[in-house]
């Protein structure tokens, strides 16, 4: 049954604590599920195999129609960051995230909602679990009950090759390279869910928790562990202490390259998909994977072109330090220069200001990849204050008071003393900047900002 549905397994992490015996639990959560599935229900979503097997069924009614729309008007996720951690170099805190990981621990709603109170204001919570409880036999009979036996067959599977090829022992190197300090008294959960009428599985990590969704017929249980390593090494990576967190950060700014800000920005996915997808899923197979390793150029070039100074650091036993993150960045700018005047690399991270919200979402259009974003939408002195203090891309939309705007926006950028330019005209002016970003400064009077930003994006190519 599905309560039964969990395996421990016990790993030996022998370097950091020899005497403990860490505990990897995989299993289904029930809550979880339903909760992703509600989710993939949303407006807010794209097609996808739960949309189109709940649109075909008997609950496709005005009933439950009404739910997901009363489900897309919770607001679920709050974020804090950490700021003593140099920006980016660990993830903030995410509300949503906390709620998956209390819905992972509970072995109902009823004890999701007693631990989650205080996340979020009671009133949302108590909706989120009314919603969720109306779902969980629409989910049980679509979902989970028709795929239920192939689907504990794979997490028995799944349970007996990662005891067969000794998984543990890829954590141990993981958290020597990054020098992290996990504690493994903490267990990592593994929650695992049915995703039928689909192809291969996707994955997601925060906390200690690690989520993934595996296809009916998916057997490739070396390429999912490997995976699900990528996403524990994100986990040791935010985990890495304060000092080193610090020295990282520092080793970035005083590289004298133009390049070591997008290299930074690029650090956390091509380590994880160095160390995961190619140096662990090489020793799964015994042999080199010659196919990509992420489906994103950026990320997987990068983390190949690293590879062999990934291996040979793991070889010696070394952890990260000064000398591999000046040797990262002169692999980035030897084989990628062209990466920095890339939109579709640059504007994954970005900062954003513009006195129109719905600006924010054009350019989501046309740069859906985003791995970190601010915006603010308001164009003033503290606004520009806060954009110049972020190491990210910054996009610029004047719209109004032009003239006032643009020459508030000369005086507070150093690099825009000797810039001549028209107010009453329109355009599109860039810059890289002191702290290596590039800037976009979009000047508009008449045209539409899809108009614009579709331009921006031609002229670049």
């Amino acid at each position: 049954m599905k309560n039964q549905i969990v395996v421990a397994l016990f790993l030996i992490f022998a370097v950091f604590i020899p005497a403990q015996k860490p505990i990897l639990n995989i299993k289904f959560s029930e809550p979880l599920s339903v909760f992703i599935f509600v989710k993939k229900l949303s407006g807010h979503r794209g097609d996808n195999s739960f949309k189109s097997i709940f649109q075909k069924s008997k609950f496709n009614t005005i009933q439950y129609q009404d739910l997901i729309k009363k489900f897309d008007s919770l607001s679920l996720d709050y974020t804090f960051q950490f700021n003593d951690y140099p920006y980016g170099s660990k993830l903030p805190g995410m509300t949503e995230a906390l709620l998956k990981k209390n819905l992972i621990a509970a072995s109902n709603l009823s004890e999701f909602k007693l631990n989650s109170i205080g996340l979020l204001p009671n009133n949302s919570i108590n909706e989120l679990v009314w919603i969720l409880s109306e779902f969980t036999p629409v989910y049980n009979q679509l979902i989970f009950e028709p795929n239920c036996k192939k689907f504990e067959s794979q997490l028995k599977d799944i349970s007996n090759e990662v005891i067969k090829k000794n998984i543990s022992q890829y954590f141990t190197i993981g958290s020597i390279f990054y020098n992290s300090n996990w504690d493994y008294s903490i267990p990592f959960e593994i929650a695992f869910y049915p995703l039928p009428d689909s192809q291969g599985f996707t994955a997601e990590a925060f906390y200690n928790n690690a989520v993934c969704a595996i296809e009916n017929n998916f057997d490739d249980y070396d390429l999912l562990i490997s995976v699900l390593l990528h996403e524990s090494f994100h986990m040791l990576y935010d985990e890495q202490p304060l000092k080193l967190k610090k020295e990282i950060d520092n080793y970035f700014r005083k590289n004298n390259s133009k390049y070591s800000t997008y290299a930074y920005l690029l650090l956390n996915e091509a380590l994880a998909t160095a160390l995961g997808n190619g140096y662990v899923y090489e020793n799964l197979i015994n042999k080199a994977d010659e196919s990509d390793w992420y489906n994103r150029k950026y990320i997987n070039l990068m983390a190949k072109h690293i590879y062999p100074m990934i291996k040979e650091y793991i070889l010696q036993g070394k952890s990260i330090d000064k000398e591999f993150i000046d040797n990262y960045i002169k692999s980035y700018e030897k084989n990628n220069p062209e990466w920095i005047n890339e939109l579709d690399n640059i504007m994954t991270y970005r900062y954003m200001l513009s006195d129109h919200k719905k600006d924010f979402d054009i350019l989501g259009q046309y740069f859906p990849y985003c791995s970190m974003s601010e915006s603010e939408d308001h164009i003033t002195d503290a606004s520009i204050e806060k954009m110049q203090a972020t190491p990210l891309t910054k996009i610029i939309i004047v719209s109004k008071n032009n003239t006032m705007q643009l020459g508030l926006i000369k005086r507070k950028f150093k690099e825009l003393k000797s810039w001549n330019y028209r107010a009453e005209k329109e355009f599109v002016y860039n810059v890289m900047l002191g702290d290596k970003t590039q800037m976009y400064i979009i000047n508009q009077i008449n045209t539409p900002t899809e108009a614009l930003i579709k331009d921006l994006v031609q002229k670049s190519k």
